[in-house]
């Protein structure tokens, strides 16, 4: 099985929140051209070594990543170690001085088989090297659930990190799977896609220059 996750790195300066709490974005945002993702490190009990590739397209603004065992299950004769599955990435990325960015949203995609009395959780965590400030997207599915979705959530705008102003920013994204259940005979599963085996996350980033 492989799961897919797309981090979209983008100059979507219009997709950033105005809310005053964030002190403003400014409408200029680099030429993508100049954004570049030089490296990714992984690992996890989603994504144990070598359960993990990638692709970066060719204006280098768009990383792919594939997982080949992200999935956490629940239910009678499944090990508790199976109901919640976790991967720190860590992403390191290049873009031009005086410009610098933030997550501010995300959507996740996938299938979802989850009995009455079982809670899933998709969850992310983001934050950059050396700034001990995070921000995080979640999204709960209370059972029962039983088919394809696709959800949208937003981070948290009172919280919201920027990367360091310059040319250097490891963005480190902690991301989780986990299933609960009020009820140990129900059973549930989720990230797998019904068709294609895939889990899809997009993480949305807005640009701002630096301030003076």
């Amino acid at each position: 099985m492989k799961f897919y996750r797309a981090l979209a790195l983008l100059p979507l300066a219009a997709a950033a929140p105005t809310n005053p709490n964030l002190g403003g974005v400014s409408s200029g945002s680099p030429d993508p051209t100049q954004v570049h993702i030089k490296a990714i490190t992984y690992g996890g009990t989603g994504c144990p070594q070598g359960s993990l590739d990638y692709i970066i397209s060719d204006d280098r603004t768009t990383v792919t990543l594939i997982f080949d065992s992200y999935v956490a299950s629940i239910g009678p004769g499944i090990a508790v170690t199976e109901q919640r599955k976790n991967c720190q990435l860590n992403v390191d990325i290049t873009y031009p001085g005086g410009f610098q960015y933030s997550v501010f949203s995300a959507d996740y995609r996938g299938y979802a088989a989850i009995d009455k009395g079982i809670t899933g959780v998709l969850k992310s965590t983001y934050y950059f090297s050396g700034q001990t400030q995070q921000t995080s997207t979640e999204y709960d599915f209370v059972g029962p659930v039983n088919g394809d979705y696709l959800k949208h959530d937003e981070a948290d705008s009172t919280s919201v990190i920027w990367s360091p102003c310059g040319a250097e920013g490891m963005l480190n994204i902690n991301s989780q799977v986990r299933l609960t259940s009020a009820n140990s005979s129900s059973s549930g599963l989720l990230t797998t896609d019904s068709l294609d085996a895939k889990f899809l996350q997009v993480v949305y980033v807005g640009w701002q220059t630096c301030k003076a």
